[in-house]
């Protein structure tokens, strides 16, 4: 076979570039491949699966490499009424991981308990998750709620609470170990006073730990790095907002030492995906940050997660699909994982994560499951 120079002009050799380095993360999984791991329904009757994240340490009772669900619905179906957390094994081995006792917490968690989306395992064997509550299931009685720190066998150590804490819906980690920066979407600044018209008032916030050997994770500064997002109540979500985050890799600027990279968001009621740039080390907000995609196959996109290969995967909320976006805003690949219900596939997913050598785990909100697409 003969070799030699590619001549073209540089913008059509930026392209062919493009073309044969971006590696598609939802394409190249085995096609249509998608295996329910177990069910994440556990004694006590919790449903809706909102958060997922995946354990990088054992310790405790965690194991590395399971996949930890949190769930929003009590046994009555009552949004932001749910307690648990479960531990489930790629193969499909289910244990409780933490049941929260409102009564019994080491500290503030205004309105109580009720898990969502934000929800992190880190290297050091603590778990943080957020709580929204409610005490009937309906925004009306919707309250601030915190971030619960829990150690490793699931009991809750200390709260993260305050005004800027409102409504914590889902959560990225920048993660060094003894150092960590949780992000994390807010959506009721504001919300309820709207009483369901749009307001523009969803903030992303960073806070930074510091996490000595033995000791609990220190709150040493907490950050508003996002701000202005669109959102509001909604009767069968409870409420819309800026929902997933997820840390870029592979940025150009990205030495984490300096802050350089990119937080993208889930700007669910503008159907986009934003970016916010020096996440890491800002001392202000970016507003809404810029526009990386927007429309086309998003639909209401949910939970985001970063692929191994850098690409932003989102999952829609009206929809089903899981859509693969590049940091440079080109939609490449979509995936249906969900199609029960009417409209099909809506209200199904939220929360995902990737696993390398695996694939993409998810919950299904409708069947109370964790799933697999490889």
């Amino acid at each position: 076979m003969r070799t030699g120079k590619l001549h073209c002009r540089a913008d059509v050799c930026r392209f062919v570039v493009l073309l044969f380095t971006v590696t598609l993360f939802l394409a190249s999984a085995q096609a249509g491949n998608i295996k329910t791991i177990a069910s994440t329904i556990p004694a006590n009757g919790d449903v809706n699966p909102y958060g997922v994240a995946v354990v990088p340490t054992t310790a405790g009772s965690l194991t590395r490499g399971n996949i930890l669900v949190s769930n929003f619905n009590n046994s009555a179906n009552l949004q932001g009424t749910g307690t648990t957390i479960v531990q489930i094994s790629p193969s499909g081995t289910v244990s409780l991981s933490a049941q929260i006792n409102a009564n019994s917490l080491p500290g503030p968690c205004p309105g109580g308990i009720g898990l969502t989306t934000a929800l992190i395992a880190l290297k050091t064997g603590w778990v943080v998750v957020g709580s929204l509550p409610t005490t009937d299931g309906t925004s009306a009685t919707a309250q601030a709620g915190c971030l619960l720190v829990l150690d490793s066998k699931g009991n809750v150590v200390e709260t993260f609470y305050g005004s800027l804490i409102n409504g914590p819906w889902d959560m990225t980690a920048a993660d060094r170990g003894n150092k960590v920066a949780l992000f994390v979407t807010n959506v009721l600044n504001g919300t309820l006073a709207g009483g369901g018209n749009v307001v523009n008032q969803g903030t992303v916030l960073r806070l930074n730990l510091t996490i000595a050997k033995g000791s609990m994770p220190n709150l040493q500064s907490m950050t508003i790095v996002g701000s202005g997002f669109s959102e509001r109540t909604d009767p069968a979500a409870l409420v819309i907002g800026p929902t997933g985050v997820g840390l870029g890799r592979n940025d150009d600027q990205a030495d984490e030492d300096e802050g350089g990279r990119t937080l993208y968001v889930a700007d669910s009621l503008n159907n986009r995906i934003a970016a916010i740039s020096n996440a890491l080390a800002r001392n202000s907000s970016a507003g809404t940050g810029t526009t990386v995609s927007k429309g086309g196959s998003l639909n209401d996109p949910l939970g985001l997660t970063v692929a191994p290969n850098g690409n932003i995967v989102t999952v829609n909320g009206n929809d089903g699909f899981a859509v693969e976006t590049t940091p440079s805003g080109h939609q490449i690949a979509k995936v249906l994982l969900d199609s029960t219900g009417t409209p099909p596939g809506a209200g199904a997913l939220f929360g995902l994560a990737v696993v390398s050598g695996q694939g993409l785990y998810f919950v299904d909100d409708v069947s109370n499951t964790l799933n697999l697409f490889r």
